[in-house]
């Protein structure tokens, strides 16, 4: 008989087994911003979203919930490389998946009451990382941090009897958040681009660049359409059907890529990297990084973007997180709402509706 060998002592793996669970529950509670008390946590932020907007539309995002989904390419010619050692930034090219959207949170909302249009988009690098974008039209953003982003909720909640948020509250709010009212001013003089294939899209928040040396630098970037600007008549508006900029995108799409080019601005010496409410000024530097061409166009129910989450902090290596606090928080709320909207199952998007009541849907 062989003799039995020494036994094993279960203490270790014991341990392992705890650590790992421990570390999950570590995550679970800073996700939710139990471990920081001065972190606001996904789940708030986004309740207080479905709070303002008073209807939850299951299986939508919570915010930006209209859209439609693009691919193409990113064709890099190498010029980031100056700034990052991120793939993308190696000359060559990288597939990407975006989705363009306008602002409500009504999945079903007319284009024509849009103030706002976004594009999230997910980069497959040549590496194997991915880079995730989350930007919107506009340089800079209506708050600083988190919790004025919930006052502001708050306060713009439409009243139920005027659908109109009440106009005290507003004032109130604004008068002890000039950044806010800076934001307002700047949407009321700007004038709207006609198309999403003619604006400019902005990162908003800085991040910081480490490039193949280890110089770090902060930066902010946009993408500048090739096809020329033009503003949304809004007198005209109300004729062109409740679909007319996603109509207007398969269109141009249809008929042939449409292109923008990716812009690095590095950061000038004392400028706010941590405030998203802060333009830049006009002299700095600006870097061309390549240009970015999207070639395939679908509705959400065809397309492959409805269920990725546009997370700003998933990033390659060469790019990291600033100390801007709205990026954190982001973060957070985008899984919170994927997680809800991925168990409340997919419904059908005002566009492919659309299409079937036209009879050109697949």
């Amino acid at each position: 008989m062989t003799s039995p060998g020494p036994s094993r002592n279960p203490l270790p793996a014991f341990v392992a087994i705890a650590l790992v669970v421990i570390v999950l529950l570590l995550l679970f509670a800073w996700t939710g911003g139990w471990l920081t008390p001065n972190r606001v946590g996904g789940s708030t932020l986004v309740n207080i979203l479905q709070y303002n907007a008073g209807t939850i539309h299951p299986g939508f995002r919570r915010a930006h919930s209209k859209g439609i989904c693009v691919s193409g390419h990113f064709e890099s010619n190498g010029a980031g490389a100056a700034l990052s050692r991120a793939a993308l930034f190696a000359p060559g090219s990288a597939t990407v998946i975006g989705r363009f959207n306008t602002g409500s949170s009504m999945p079903d909302s007319n284009d024509a009451e849009q103030i706002f249009h976004g594009l999230g988009m997910r980069f497959q690098l040549s590496d194997g990382e991915e880079w995730r974008m989350a930007l919107d039209q506009t340089p800079v953003f209506v708050v600083s941090n988190p919790k004025d982003f919930i006052a502001l909720q708050i306060a713009t909640k439409p009243d139920p009897s005027t659908h109109q948020p009440d106009p005290e509250k507003i004032k109130t709010f604004l008068s002890t958040h000039p950044e806010t009212q800076r934001f307002f001013d700047y949407m009321g003089k700007t004038p709207m681009p006609s198309s999403f294939a003619n604006g400019t899209y902005y990162s908003i928040n800085a991040f910081r660049f480490t490039d193949a040396t280890g110089t770090m630098r902060y930066v902010r970037w946009q993408f500048e359409p090739e096809q020329p600007f033009m503003a949304l008549d809004k007198s005209k508006v109300a004729a062109l059907g409740p679909n007319f900029l996603f109509n207007d995108l398969l269109q141009r799409v249809h008929n042939g890529p449409v292109k923008w080019h990716m812009i690095l601005v590095p950061a000038n010496p004392g400028d706010q990297t941590d405030n998203a409410t802060v333009a830049w000024g006009p002299d700095h530097q600006r870097i061309d990084a390549g240009t970015l061409v999207f070639d395939q166009i679908a509705t959400e129910e065809d397309g492959h973007c409805r269920d990725y989450n546009y997370d700003p902090l998933i990033l390659p290596k060469g790019v990291a997180r600033s100390e801007d606090p709205l990026l954190p928080a982001r973060s957070a709320a985008y899984s919170v709402s994927f997680q809800r909207r991925a168990a409340e199952g997919p419904r059908p998007d005002a566009i492919t509706l659309e299409l079937q009541n036209k009879g050109e849907a697949k």
